[in-house]
């Protein structure tokens, strides 16, 4: 193919993909575009990211500024929901390549008569561009140009900065190049910075042994908030499944009051837009939502797509089941785990199309009650593409809607669901306990692609994983494990009051809850405090002030020499707002340290002094130093330093 254009776009950063999916932003955050440009020659050249909203015509631009080796940067800034689409573009610079031109001619004592003359169609092309005041200015440097008795003014004036700046503001692209349109997302803000709590509302109630219902969950609200979190996530509402139903620990056999598992969804009593009875109605749900909107809390419902052998789905569709030879329908099975209970969706059927619409239909219902954020159960055991369409379609008409991706499988299989759409991911963060992987782990999630479309959610506890590290923990790890998850990540959640009343019994051998609340209704006092509800409490505030906090991705790991020690830097990004997190992975004994700070990020100089506000204790401290004193306790295992120049 015959290409006249000289200007070579070679590569374009950020695109995931070569820009088969959207990277992601929230509302006011910047987009920073890498591209190498490069010409044949000694030719100047130049380029701009050009970007638009999607309800947008016209391309707005942003001059690139070169870095190094044909290596070029610019930044835009997203300041509305929806899709954003950006691309590079690149040309000879002609008019800039002139005035170069000229210099070097002048200064070489050369006399530049005709040269003037070349920079006249130069000013004639930019004076039809610009304002009034400018093209007077144009006008009169033709004038000089042309003219034999002002020789001296006129190079001068060919030379000169402001000639630099118009050719600059006003640039002739003549066989410009674009790299291909690449696209970016913007949610918002509850995207980047969320703190879930989760409980089952069957066991919401003030009495033992009573059913809870949306109306005890209502009177529980202010507990959630004075906690300090902003979403509060329920495990399935939906009727259950009688037929095989679970019963505790996870038996095969039901009995007479085993209320079985929330996620065995589908009964005779309804699907997956109807509410088990015993949790109230459809209208005490929407009064629930609006109650819980006047706590600055978001509700968050289940989605889970799978059904129980009664759901009506299984008589109404049975196409959208796998059958057996015997007649019998596949129930769920993770060997060794079996799930009687719970019939998976057969996606390969021939009536898919249906089922889809099905599956969106549910989302939209609860959307149209009142829900905009979502726990999607188990997204990895569905396809992809059918991610890519249902969160398409949900997002084209409600952008406000978020979706949790809880996968805890290959890594690259989490990825991909972050690729296709999910807003946030959990994590492996529960698995994470020494420095080296906490770092390594953040790392890559921070510093390498994933950071551009994987948005992770650090959970300490969940109701299928009673993590090793927890089981027969005291008070000192369950707060370190807080704070690490609450300060690393900008969203976070806990299973609760289990976590925070630390109940931790375990199935022997098992990262499982022994009398896990998945089968039974448990009994709490939602009045007890202590001092981790107190830590917990704190921290979330401390999250709520502190925009260095509301994000990931701005992360710097400190050196400390003590390997129970971890300590960071975080900022915002006006850089109004920096912190310096220190933490001990060690429950029982003091540790001692001493960390450098990152005195160059700050534009602090050795011997300035600089204040660390402890933000929980109230303790201030004049540091002067790079390198600096560190001792922590298990009765307080970490330092939140908000640090003042």
């Amino acid at each position: 193919m015959q290409d006249q254009r000289r200007v070579v776009i070679d590569y374009v950063y950020p695109k995931i993909n070569d820009g088969d999916f959207y990277i992601k932003r929230v509302v006011n955050e910047s987009v920073t575009v890498d591209a190498h440009v490069l010409v044949d020659g000694h030719d100047m050249i130049a380029a701009s990211v050009l970007y638009k909203h999607e309800r947008e015509k016209k391309w707005q631009e942003v001059r690139m500024h070169p870095v190094i080796n044909n290596e070029w940067q610019a930044s835009f800034t997203v300041v509305k929901q929806g899709f954003y689409t950006y691309k590079v573009e690149g040309w000879v610079d002609y008019a800039l390549n002139w005035q170069h031109g000229i210099q070097r001619k002048i200064e070489d004592d050369q006399h530049v008569k005709s040269e003037l003359l070349e920079g006249i169609p130069f000013l004639q092309y930019i004076s039809k561009k610009v304002h009034d005041h400018e093209k007077d200015y144009l006008n009169h440097l033709q004038h000089l140009f042309a003219s034999e008795q002002d020789y001296d003014e006129a190079i001068k004036a060919a030379t000169s900065k402001k000639l630099h700046n118009l050719f600059t503001k006003y640039p002739q692209k003549i066989l410009a190049n674009t790299s291909k349109d690449y696209r970016v997302y913007v949610d918002r803000l509850k995207a980047r910075f969320s703190t879930w709590y989760e409980f089952f509302p069957r066991s919401a109630s003030e009495q033992k042994g009573v059913h809870g219902t949306f109306k005890d969950c209502e009177r529980l609200l202010p507990k959630v908030a004075k906690m300090g979190f902003d979403t509060l996530y329920f495990p399935p509402i939906h009727p259950i499944g009688e037929v095989n139903r679970k019963g505790k620990n996870n038996t095969t056999t039901a009995y007479e009051g085993d209320v079985g598992s929330t996620w065995g969804i589908g009964s005779q009593y309804g699907g997956h837009t109807d509410i088990h009875p015993q949790l109230g109605t459809v209208e005490d749900f929407k009064a629930l939502i609006q109650k819980a909107k006047e706590h600055n809390i978001e509700i968050a419902m289940d989605y889970a797509l799978q059904v129980a052998p009664d759901h009506p789905w299984v008589k109404e569709h049975p196409k959208w089941f796998k059958w057996r030879p015997d007649g019998t329908v596949q129930y769920a099975e993770n060997p060794p785990k079996k799930y009687q209970d719970i019939l998976p969706i057969y996606w390969e059927n021939d009536d898919y199309k249906n089922l889809w619409q099905a599956c969106l239909d549910i989302l939209l219902y609860w959307i149209d009650c009142g829900i905009n954020v979502f726990r999607v159960d188990n997204p990895h055991t569905k396809p992809f593409y059918f991610w890519n369409w249902i969160i398409s379609e949900v997002k084209q008409k409600h952008p406000d809607v978020l979706l949790l991706a809880e996968a805890f499988t290959a890594p690259k299989v989490m990825q991909q669901l972050g690729k296709q759409g999910y807003t946030q991911s959990y994590t492996y963060f529960t698995w994470r306990n020494s420095k080296h992987e906490l770092i390594e782990y953040v790392e890559e999630l921070t510093k390498t692609e994933q950071r551009e479309y994987m948005r992770p959610n650090f959970w300490p506890n969940t109701p299928d994983i009673n993590p090793y590290d927890l089981q027969g923990a005291n008070e000192s790890k369950y707060i370190q494990r807080y704070l690490l998850a609450a300060t690393l990540s900008s969203n976070t959640g806990i299973y609760g009051p289990v976590f925070e009343q630390m109940l931790d019994a375990a199935i022997p051998g098992k990262e499982e809850y022994l009398n896990s609340e998945k089968f039974q209704i448990s009994h709490y006092d939602w009045n007890k405090e202590n001092k981790l509800t107190a830590v917990i409490s704190r921290v979330n505030q401390i999250r709520q002030q502190n925009e260095a906090l509301q994000q990931t991705n701005n992360i710097k790991f400190c050196q400390i020499e003590n390997s129970n020690l971890m300590a960071f830097y975080k900022w915002n990004d006006a850089r109004t707002n920096e912190l310096l997190i220190i933490i001990s992975l060690d429950p029982y004994y003091a540790q001692q340290g001493s960390v450098q700070v990152p005195l160059h990020d700050l534009n602090v100089q050795q011997g300035h002094q600089y204040q660390m506000h402890d933000l929980v204790t109230g303790s201030v401290y004049n540091w002067y130093n790079e390198w600096n004193f560190i001792e922590l306790h298990p009765t307080l295992p970490f330092h939140i330093f908000k640090i003042t120049k």
